[in-house]
């Protein structure tokens, strides 16, 4: 019997297992999935239970929902990955031996890596939306605050779902709005890069978007410390930005299991080929979503991308043939932009995200690099697509390579 091991059952991890079981046989292949949490998070949801819109129950569904028929699972929390040895260790000593091994650790935010993040006010005033517990801590906050400053920073790049920070940033703009507060709420997008987002055509757009609703970029801020005692965010070259509510998008690292490993970078990412995905030092071992070093985002939809092309080489390795798919950095992105309204971007490794009509030319139903409510609907909908159809390793409409046609380029 040959064996397949999946590190990490999350989005990417997931899928990974529904597509290789339905294309290797049981009796010659056994699937392993191994990962320490039995509950299974849909993460876009975050954003909006700071807002009310969502709630824990509406993102939350247990793993075993989706793992397919002849899968094994083990719950437990891995040592380390013994690469020359072909074996992962668990944490109470057991061995796992493999054939192939795909790593799907995803990326973990880490507040405790920036002096001052999580001290005296974090979850009283200092908060992050990329955990359940963060998010719910927030949402307890805005139900009771009366306005101040309120700061958005992005400690460090990459983080994963780049333009979450943006959607929360749009959605506090509506929702103080609503309750009657925007005037007496100062919010500031703060960011280290030199503008919205890291795409020129994107951050312009984007950009403009928080200029009209009065939102102050401040750009190229590498944040070193919190000064809890003075509320203020501190910059390496000394910049100081007052905060009453600060909401971080903190450093972001793979996981320490990598590190233990030697497997990894300074921040804890599989070096990966970007094209093939497969790791760059070992060749029975392949590398999906987060937890790679690939120059693109860290988000669902480059997951599910990044997944076909796996599936297809992972085969085309099994079958002893020369790798038959290339990922290119493909990435789309729907974009809350508050009151009912959002944007879409698609972009790969070359080419930024340009204005168009998405999926279909002329036709959309969604627009690219501009606001509508299709766009809303498209992001909202997603949930439902997410829970049924793309974490189960199913086919979507939508290529995996990305397309130009419908995309306008001289603009």
């Amino acid at each position: 019997m040959k064996r397949l091991l999946i590190l990490g059952a999350g989005t990417a991890g997931t899928i990974m297992a529904n597509k290789m079981r339905k294309d290797l046989p049981r009796d010659e292949w056994d699937i392993t999935v191994v990962d320490q949490f039995k509950t299974h998070y849909y993460q876009p949801g975050f954003l909006f239970i700071p807002f009310g819109i969502y709630k824990e129950k509406d993102v939350i569904k247990q793993k075993s929902d989706f793992f397919p028929i002849g899968t094994h699972v083990i719950y437990a929390k891995i040592d380390r990955i013994k690469p020359e040895n072909n074996q992962v260790i668990l944490d109470d000593g057991v061995a796992l031996n493999y054939d192939y091994l795909i790593i799907a650790t995803g990326t973990k935010v880490c507040p405790e890596e920036t002096p001052g993040m999580k001290e005296d006010l974090w979850y009283k005033n200092i908060f992050d939306f990329y955990t359940i517990e963060g998010a719910k801590a927030l949402a307890d906050f805005f139900r009771t605050w009366k306005g101040g400053k309120l700061v958005i920073n992005i400690a460090e790049l990459p983080y994963k779902c780049p333009v979450a920070p943006l959607e929360f940033a749009f959605y506090a703009d509506a929702f103080f709005a609503d309750r009657g507060l925007r005037d007496q709420v100062e919010i500031s997008y703060v960011t280290p890069m030199p503008g919205a987002f890291t795409k020129p055509r994107a951050s312009k757009m984007l950009g403009g978007l928080l200029e009209q609703k009065n939102i102050q970029v401040i750009p190229d801020f590498y944040l070193e410390k919190v000064d809890n005692e003075n509320k203020k965010i501190i910059s390496y070259d000394e910049i100081e930005v007052p905060f009453d509510c600060l909401v971080s998008i903190p450093v972001n690292m793979g996981d320490k299991m990598i590190e233990r490993s030697g497997m990894g970078d300074d921040l804890n990412f599989v070096p990966t080929n970007k094209h093939s995905l497969q790791s760059l030092k070992h060749e029975n071992i392949f590398v999906i979503g987060d937890a790679t070093n690939l120059p693109t985002s860290k988000a669902g939809s480059v997951a599910h991308f990044e997944a076909d092309v796996l599936h297809e080489n992972l085969m085309a390795a099994i079958e002893g043939r020369e790798f038959t798919a290339s990922f290119d950095g493909h990435a789309n992105c729907y974009i809350e932009t508050g009151y009912g309204k959002g944007t879409l971007i698609d972009f790969n490794y070359d080419t930024e995200p340009l204005a168009g009509s998405f999926p279909f030319p002329g036709l959309g139903p969604f627009s690219l690099l501009k606001e509508s409510r299709m766009n809303h609907y498209g992001k909202m909908i997603f949930r439902w697509i997410y829970w049924h159809i793309l974490i189960k390793g199913k086919e979507m409409p939508i290529s995996t390579e990305m397309q130009m046609a419908g995309k306008k380029i001289n603009l």
